[in-house]
């Protein structure tokens, strides 16, 4: 049996940090006279935060110097980093840990694969750090999902091919990504939204040891 590397999206998959991103991305949206919704949040799924800001520039009409572009990315992830600042371990969303801790135990190796900047200080707030064989963030790569290059520095750091690589994921672009990159691909969320996924589940809740057991064999 080889030895399989389970790469994991951060945001909505380990932790729900969407809602914060939300808030600050709001805040700043309405000091621009920007109405911005929950609707218009999920255009920012797997995005970077400068694609993020373009996103949202866009709906209002707002066009912007550079200049200010740096400083209102520098003044959202001031609010963001506000957020998250009182984060713990009951912040893991629901069935997380039981998978990571069995993943463990079958001797597998643990990634993170995700596009925040701000991934590693999170993975210490919530205390699991210590899972992870290898952490790839946004500070580490270049391209943004649906280029798979998060992924792919992930599985060459743990030493694994992509075809021994299986990715969970809550964002199309994630999906789209791990797919490309021809590893195993998991959606976790609606499976209406993530169909391009080869498996589904709504949330971890649903992920039995017996599944972990069948992608291994």
């Amino acid at each position: 049996m080889s030895k399989k590397a389970f790469i994991f999206d951060l945001d909505g998959v380990i932790v729900d940090t969407a809602k914060y991103h939300f808030l600050a991305w709001q805040k700043l949206a309405q000091e621009l006279g920007i109405e911005f919704t929950p609707e218009h949040n999920e255009e920012l799924k797997g995005v970077s935060r400068v694609r993020s800001l373009e996103i949202i520039l866009a709906l209002g009409n707002v066009t912007a110097t550079d200049a200010e572009k740096e400083q209102w990315l520098y003044q959202k992830n001031q609010d963001y980093l506000a957020y998250i600042e009182n984060m713990d371990a009951s912040e893991i969303l629901p069935g997380v840990l039981p998978i990571l801790e069995y993943i463990k135990a079958k001797g597998q190796w643990i990634a993170l694969g995700s596009a925040s900047k701000n991934a590693r200080p999170i993975l210490e707030k919530v205390n699991i750090m210590h899972l992870f064989d290898a952490v790839v963030d946004g500070n580490d790569v270049s391209n943004a999902k649906p280029d798979p290059e998060v992924f792919v520095r992930a599985a060459q750091l743990l030493g694994a091919t992509n075809e021994n690589a299986i990715v969970f994921e809550d964002s199309v672009a994630g999906i789209q990504a791990a797919n490309i990159a021809h590893m195993t691909s998991i959606g976790i969320g609606d499976a209406k939204i993530l169909h391009e996924a080869q498996f589904n589940f709504n949330d971890f809740t649903f992920i039995e040891p017996s599944f972990i057991d069948s992608l291994l064999n």
